[in-house]
């Protein structure tokens, strides 16, 4: 199974309906998955829907959120239509309402009655600088979502933008950005 250090992710294709399913604590270290899975998702022509499964995710961070925004706004785009998100914990429902995702999603606080056959979702490794960029794409999209995102992630991407530049010097990066994120 595609695992990082904290959780698995895991898919089905029906008819052109992907389902992605995050197991465990979603956070950084499998956000180069997730996002190679996304490009995957929106280069298969016979796209229809997209459901996204998190009964079974324990904690999901905000670069994870921020990837799961670009699944919503590409469905908008490609398929002009809102994504579903099953989120029967109220804890991970709470996170996703505090995101503003219920304006992007169609959110179902249930769980879900059966489950396809899954597999793994493929895994991609990813150097520290790129972990940044991922880090740094997802916070910008979250902010692209409202104005209390915008406000809440305006510090977190400004230090990452300069750690950008300090990258370019080969001084060691996301440094300062960890602060924010903690």
């Amino acid at each position: 199974m595609a695992e990082s250090t904290t959780g698995k992710a895991m898919y089905a294709v029906h008819q052109g309906t992907y389902v992605l399913k995050l197991i465990g604590e979603i956070r950084v270290p499998i956000c180069a998955t997730l996002d190679g899975f996304i490009e995957t998702i929106f280069q298969d022509s016979q796209l229809h829907s997209v459901l996204i499964d998190l009964s079974e995710t324990h904690v999901i961070d905000s670069t994870a959120l921020g990837l799961l925004a670009k699944i919503a706004i590409q469905s908008s785009k490609r398929l002009n239509q809102k994504p579903c998100i099953i989120s029967p914990r109220p804890d991970v429902s709470r996170i996703l309402d505090s995101m503003g995702f219920d304006q992007v999603f169609n959110v179902i606080h249930e769980a879900p009655v059966k489950s396809p056959q899954m597999s793994e979702v493929p895994s991609r490794s990813c150097s520290q600088g790129d972990a940044c960029e991922k880090v740094l794409e997802a916070h910008r999209i979250l902010m692209e979502l409202n104005e209390k995102n915008r406000e809440t992630f305006r510090d977190v991407v400004a230090a990452l933008e300069s750690d950008r530049i300090e990258r370019a010097k080969d001084v060691p990066p996301c440094q300062d950005a960890k602060r924010h994120l903690m």
